[in-house]
């Protein structure tokens, strides 16, 4: 007998309406196809001390903000938990450090992940973007899983019906 295709879903979160999206769309194959999702938001510990072996932070800066992102971290991690109650789905967060793409395919590979989501837009080129390009590249170069980039246009109006 074949094993499910999605048993096991990850989404990463990183504040965007992109990733919010992402999760969205992993309540709605949680329902359908009665799979476990868990969300990973990761502190970019490695960009931040990057930029401070190249002085563009200085050490107390960089201790600043690194608790901003871990405070948005938290922030993101309970509206995703929101989302997913909302509809009747659990999803197990986890908030954690390092560099993006390895955190990302860390988390996948301890969790025995089946496929990660990453939420994608066709917004205009920015520094973030180009980023977070980076990161997910990475993730899908280095994953061991499928990787699925969530552009649907209407999943807004599909979580609402869900």
């Amino acid at each position: 007998m074949i094993k499910p295709l999605f048993q096991n879903v990850l989404v990463m979160v990183n504040g965007t309406d992109a990733s919010i999206n992402a999760v969205r769309y992993a309540v709605l194959m949680s329902k359908l196809y009665r799979c476990r999702v868990s969300a990973v938001y990761v502190v970019d510990t490695a960009t931040i001390k990057q930029l401070t072996l190249n002085r563009i932070f200085i050490e107390e800066e960089s201790r600043e903000y690194e608790a901003s992102l871990e405070d948005n971290g938290r922030r993101y991690l309970a509206y995703v938990d929101e989302l997913g109650k909302a509809k009747g789905v659990k999803i197990e967060t986890e908030l954690r450090r390092g560099a993006i793409w390895s955190e990302v395919v860390t988390a996948a590979e301890e969790r025995k992940t089946d496929v990660i989501l990453l939420g994608g837009n066709e917004g205009d080129v920015s520094d973030e973007k180009e980023i977070m390009s980076s990161s997910y590249r990475s993730v899908m170069l280095n994953a061991r899983c499928s990787v699925l980039i969530v552009k649907e246009r209407m999943i807004e109006q599909l979580y609402k019906l869900a």
